[in-house]
């Protein structure tokens, strides 16, 4: 089999959620360049509106979703929606994430459930109904879950991200956990972890430790507007095939200094 064949997603259905900007709208593109067809979702329907007038002057055929993945009880109508357009969903990515900045002594209860809810709740529930309606009745499926190098270590000091750490740990076993149960429906189940990637969740913040972050990074560079349309197609495709359960590492060789 040739790796052209092997990299081939033509056809393929993507849903990104969270793919209105930053980090999901790069690998929504990404996916939709090689030739997927794409559905994004967000809460902001203006976002979502720039976003599909940006992928489509890309040429790519996109579906745009107005949701709030934390209220768990609009899933099965959301994954409707994509069925009822493109027939089946044949690549999911769980992009969608929220932050929140606290002290752990501090942290309020809400803010630690909003975070909970979006970034990892969400993502079973989704990825349960993706599953049982589209992945496990063909027998094939590629999930693809964005982490984080923060759900790898405690992080610095200074770093009071707390819930958002802890949550995007769980991402890390629950790929693990979700591999090891589906892979005998051959459904890959594989991880992201990227690094610092200048968004509008991680602005505040890389204003106070950008320098600090260059320093320890061999690379010498943050995340850019392209590195994780490679990383992305590639855990979409058939070249990923014998990889499950498994993350990829994208911080410029930050970690390795930890």
């Amino acid at each position: 089999m040739s790796v052209k064949h092997l990299l081939d997603i033509r056809g393929k259905v993507a849903l990104i959620t969270g793919g209105s900007r930053g980090l999901g709208l790069q690998m929504a593109a990404g996916l939709g360049e090689m030739g997927a067809k794409v559905a994004i979702t967000a809460r902001k329907a203006d976002e979502l509106k720039a976003a599909e007038a940006y992928l489509r002057e890309l040429g790519i055929e996109v579906l745009t979703l107005t949701n709030d993945l934390s209220r768990f009880e609009t899933l099965p109508g959301m994954v409707s929606q994509v069925i009822e357009t493109y027939g089946t969903i044949d690549i999911l990515v769980n992009n969608a994430g929220a932050t929140w900045g606290a002290p752990a002594a501090e942290h309020p209860a809400e803010a630690w459930n909003k975070v909970m809810n979006l970034n990892i709740n969400a993502l079973f529930f989704l990825s349960q109904e993706v599953g049982r309606r589209c992945m496990i009745p063909r027998r094939t499926g590629k999930i693809i879950n964005i982490a984080s190098v923060a759900g790898l270590a405690g992080g610095p000091p200074h770093m009071t991200t707390i819930a958002y750490n802890t949550s995007k740990g769980a991402v890390v076993n629950f790929t693990r956990a979700l591999a090891t149960e589906w892979g005998k429906y051959n459904i890959n189940v594989n991880a992201i972890c990227p690094g610092f990637f200048p968004t509008k969740m991680s602005a505040a913040l890389l204003q106070k430790i950008e320098a600090e972050v260059l320093a320890a990074t061999p690379l010498g560079r943050l995340g850019g507007d392209a590195d994780l349309m490679g990383a992305v197609v590639f855990l979409a495709s058939e070249a990923s095939r014998h990889m499950t359960g498994q993350q990829l590492i994208l911080d410029g060789g930050h970690s390795t200094t930890l």
